[in-house]
């Protein structure tokens, strides 16, 4: 009987591991996307990126030099291109937003104008994120003159996360636009590979807890940091059954999502 017994646990005890294992085995992989902001001009990392074969959305900032020609490339490799738009920010200098950023002294006109064109200059753009930006996205007349022009042309929006005050949220939800917001920073002007795994590892963590992610890295001085620190984590990303898609793919529109918890101090204006 006792023999009996412990055989009937024995059977239930491997029945339930090799259950939980196939489970696991076959659960729907966590998925994060990695936004590579800045193509577009004569800068470090755009081609070791393009070579990586990683998945990560291009986003590409308008009016550059290079700005069609690597809209270009990304969509021959294979990447979902998004427009980087260039916004005012409250601390910064000018000449880091580039050619026609949008700027608090515009009318709503010259706004949606320049918003048009971006779109325009950007082929194979389906989405746009914010370059900056910290003054304009709290502005909510500037950004409903933003995203009204995104709504026409059946665009998604990213908030890249500069401000915990961001309009782009509320205003995005009023008009219906797919968005979702920025979880983790990937990188900063001092990066090495070695900062750049660990952010990936933050990544990951968010997007185990919420089943999805997106982290923004930049191509450009430490482009090449970067695009190294990022294929260090890609197999421990399989591992955790973490896939990188497009950003477009993980697209939410919670109401109860607030900016506030996603911005932390430090980041990018």
């Amino acid at each position: 009987m006792k023999k009996r017994i412990m055989l009937s646990l024995t059977f239930l005890i491997a029945f339930s591991f090799s259950s939980a294992y196939a489970t696991t085995e076959h659960q729907e992989p966590v998925k994060v996307a990695i936004i590579i902001d800045d193509f577009g001009g004569k800068v470090k990392g755009v081609d070791s990126f393009f070579d990586s074969k990683i998945p990560i959305t291009v986003a590409i900032m308008p009016f550059l030099e290079k700005s069609k020609e690597q809209a270009k490339l990304a969509h021959e490799h294979g990447l979902e291109v998004m427009i980087h738009l260039p916004l005012e920010p409250k601390k910064g200098k000018k000449s880091w937003l580039g050619p026609n950023p949008i700027t608090s002294d515009l009318s709503i006109e010259e706004v949606k104008k320049r918003v048009q064109l971006a779109i325009d200059e950007v082929p194979y753009a389906v989405g746009l994120n914010n370059h900056m930006g910290s003054k304009i996205v709290e502005d909510e007349k500037m950004v409903r003159a933003i995203l009204e022009v995104v709504k026409e042309n059946n665009f998604y929006v990213i908030d890249s996360g500069t401000s915990n005050k961001s309009m782009i949220p509320k205003v995005a939800e009023e008009l219906d636009i797919p968005w979702a917001i920025r979880d983790t920073f990937l990188d900063d002007t001092l990066s090495s590979r070695q900062h750049v795994a660990k952010q990936m590892k933050k990544l990951s963590k968010v997007a185990s807890k919420k089943g999805k992610a997106i982290g923004i890295g930049h191509v450009g001085i430490k482009g090449e940091e970067t695009v190294l620190g990022i294929q260090s984590m890609i197999e421990e990303f399989s591992k955790q059954n973490i896939e990188i898609v497009p950003a477009s793919h993980i697209l939410e529109t919670p109401i109860e999502k607030n900016p506030q918890d996603f911005w932390k101090p430090g980041t990018k204006e």
